[in-house]
């Protein structure tokens, strides 16, 4: 850990610094996605499409909704190509307040946080999208005809996929917690009854204002976070058992007591 403490300004620079290169990195992002714009949010209305009575399509309202729709399309899949760097900038702004060797963990941290969000997000894609949107639809009649629109769906689908992607970041966030001492599986398991309330408070939150919806959210958050309670003790620091101490602490009086060669 360095030992050098930085003011506070320079701290500000360097979180400006950071950020300034997330920005640049989703914009990059941005201007690569938006040349396929078009059929990204294509596959993104698989889901709601299939779900749709046949004859059904999405529509727009208003005449430049379907222009800005595109843009917020490239816009997100920008930010989703852009995870892996922005990850990396967050690791390297806290950098300086590890050790050297905590420092190395920077490689595996940002891997596995891409793949849990990448994971998380076609999770809600391919299994939370189709059973959510039957939903929806099996309120249709004769007298109620579905006609989503392209706007809505871009930010209800926006929305769930960015709370998937980042609740499949628990396992690996408790794991660099734990790595660092941060947390222990016990203080995890104490808390259990505390977490579950907060699960399903979050799905609440994240989700529409459905049952199906937040139950295929907290679901997978609950089965996460007792995986993250292996996963803590798994990594963290195990205390030396007694015998181990004993023998530790022998071993220094016998070589006190060896006769001098």
């Amino acid at each position: 850990m360095d030992e050098k403490r930085l003011p506070l300004t320079d701290h500000l620079a360097e979180l400006r610094s950071r950020l300034v290169k997330c920005f640049i990195s989703v914009g990059v992002g941005f201007l690569v996605s938006y040349h396929f714009s078009e059929r990204i949010f294509g596959y993104l209305m698989i889901p709601l499409i299939q779900s749709l009575p046949e004859g059904s399509t999405m529509v727009f309202t208003g005449l430049p909704e379907a222009f800005f729709t595109y843009l917020k399309t490239a816009f997100i899949a920008g930010a989703f190509l852009a995870v892996p760097m922005i990850l990396y900038q967050m690791w390297m702004f806290v950098a300086p307040g590890l050790y050297h060797k905590e420092r190395r963990m920077v490689v595996p941290f940002v891997v596995c946080s891409s793949i849990f969000f990448i994971g998380g997000a076609m999770f809600g894609y391919f299994i939370v999208f189709p059973v959510g949107f039957k939903f929806f639809l099996s309120f249709a009649s004769d007298v109620i005809k579905p006609l989503p629109s392209v706007k809505e769906y871009l930010s209800l689908s926006a929305k769930l996929l960015l709370a998937f992607g980042l609740i499949f970041e628990l396992p690996v966030l408790t794991l660099f917690l734990a790595k660092l001492g941060l947390i222990t599986h016990s203080f995890m398991a104490r808390n259990r009854r505390y977490a579950i309330l907060l699960i399903f408070v979050l799905g609440a939150i994240l989700t529409p204002p459905d049952v199906i919806t937040q139950l295929m959210m907290a679901g997978p958050l609950l089965i996460l976070y007792e995986l993250s309670i292996w996963v803590a003790w798994a990594v963290e620091p195990k205390p030396l058992g007694e015998k181990e101490k004993a023998r530790k602490k022998a071993k220094p009086q016998k070589e006190q007591e060896k006769p001098a060669g």
